[in-house]
């Protein structure tokens, strides 16, 4: 029940085929309706001819005896066949009423029994009786006088059998309902096709708004029907307001930065020159607070690229350039890198981010190898993961969570600040990514990050 009525689609195959189902419904009875009054009447029209011919073979001798000639229809002489007429005496001047006066050939021995009711002349009363065999009649009858013994009034009854009037009524219905099915089911098909051409639209701009949030395109197309163009004008908007936010939120971090890390460096450039405990303290507490704004202004950009669609970057040539920079960084050491990355194999988000990332973790790893560090791609589950291992001494399985919180390290003897591994988880929750550490094939540590579904580019947290 919840499906039908948040599915706009089956709202809508709903109320149509309830419509024709009622349309086609009443269709059928209304037509089944007026073809029953039709033959009705042609019935009754038959009838009222037969009265007709009754009246006018009606005939009286010299004697004052009625006679009647024979009416035309073959009917009236054979027994039982369906169609009656029947002449019944009514009291006049004189005169004493008598039931049957005159029948026809068809009756036999029986007689038409209708219950008496107040005739004017000229009027026409219709009944529905028993016949002799037990069958249902429809009955006319009529008052007639003739002109030469207008003391003598009759009432002529004319019956026929009404499963005649039944039977082309149920002739009908098989094709007339037969044809409405046809219709019903062509009404269907047509309302299908019409939701589905109709709704068509929305799923091209499903598939537009998918596309755009997997980078693959930077605004929704404009050629959209004229009631939904709008709303994707909306969209549109929406979309190059967030990224003019976006981009006054990298430019305010970078101000930031500035600002702050003047006097930073002011202070750590006056406390370089005290070689006393004082001036440890200071040099280690500047160092310790400039990482914390880098951490803090990281995330600061990473949610602001986050409020627009994320873009897509090959990781291959980023994880080279970073290689290159670390071999100068710790050119002294002489280690060896290897990289084992598919050309094809792509970052759903900012480049800026995974190179975030990327950049401390092998910088993490070239701080504890002892001779190589090992960038490799794999995947599971169809998500796609990056390892960067070292052959260090590794990191114990009951320290893992440890070093991922911020200021904390490992060995406190190794220089840094303890928030390399705390600044990449942060920065993979918001990017939809994971980082999770676990043991090197190489006895060392290996960081495997999972990079954001190949369904979905948006931020996990």
């Amino acid at each position: 029940m919840r499906r039908i009525t948040t599915s706009l689609r089956l709202r809508l195959l709903l109320g149509t085929l309830l419509w024709i189902v009622v349309s086609i419904a009443a269709t059928g009875w209304l037509l089944q309706q007026m073809f029953s009054d039709h033959l009705a009447r042609q019935f009754d029209r038959e009838l009222n001819i037969h009265l007709n011919q009754l009246a006018a073979s009606i005939e009286f001798d010299v004697a004052g005896n009625l006679s009647v000639q024979p009416l035309s229809d073959p009917r009236l002489q054979q027994p039982y066949s369906g169609l009656y007429w029947q002449i019944d005496a009514l009291p006049g001047p004189g005169t004493r009423a008598q039931n049957a006066l005159r029948r026809s050939r068809s009756l036999w021995d029986s007689r038409l029994q209708v219950q008496a009711d107040q005739l004017g002349d000229g009027e026409l009363h219709t009944h529905q009786i028993t016949g002799p065999n037990g069958e249902t009649l429809r009955l006319n009858e009529r008052i007639f006088r003739l002109e030469e013994r207008p003391q003598q009034p009759l009432r002529l009854l004319v019956a026929a059998n009404e499963q005649w009037l039944q039977q082309p009524l149920q002739a009908l219905r098989a094709p007339l309902f037969g044809s409405l099915a046809v219709l019903a089911c062509g009404l269907l098909l047509a309302a299908f096709f019409q939701v589905w051409a109709g709704l068509r639209p929305l799923s091209r701009l499903r598939r537009e708004l998918s596309t755009l949030r997997e980078g693959g395109r930077s605004a929704l197309g404009r050629d959209h029907p004229a009631e939904i163009q709008p709303l994707v004008d909306e969209l549109n908007t929406v979309l190059q307001n967030n990224s003019e936010f976006a981009e006054r939120a990298r430019l305010q971090a970078g101000n930031l930065a500035h600002a702050v890390k003047t006097p930073l460096a002011v202070m750590a450039n006056a406390a370089q020159a005290e070689d006393t405990p004082l001036g440890h303290l200071i040099r280690e507490q500047v160092a310790i607070a400039s990482a914390e704004i880098d951490r803090h202004l990281n995330r600061a950009r990473s949610a602001a690229r986050a409020r627009h669609a994320p873009g897509r970057c090959a990781v291959k040539p980023l994880a080279e350039g970073l290689v290159r920079v670390m071999q100068k960084v710790h050119g002294e050491r002489a280690l060896d890198f290897n990289i084992q990355l598919s050309d094809t194999l792509e970052f759903r988000g900012q480049a800026e981010d995974l190179q975030e990332m990327l950049g401390n973790l092998i910088d993490n790893a070239c701080k504890w190898a002892r001779q190589r560090v090992s960038i490799r791609a794999g995947q599971e589950q169809g998500r796609d993961y990056l390892d960067i291992d070292d052959d260090g001494p590794g990191i114990p399985e009951a320290q893992r969570p440890l070093v991922l919180q911020r200021g904390r390290r490992a060995d406190e003897q190794t220089p840094g600040s303890g928030l390399g591994l705390a600044i990449v988880d942060d920065l993979a929750n918001q990017c939809g990514c994971r980082l999770e550490l676990l043991s090197s094939p190489e006895q060392g540590c290996r960081a495997r990050l999972w990079l954001a579904p190949r369904s979905s580019a948006q931020p996990a947290g």
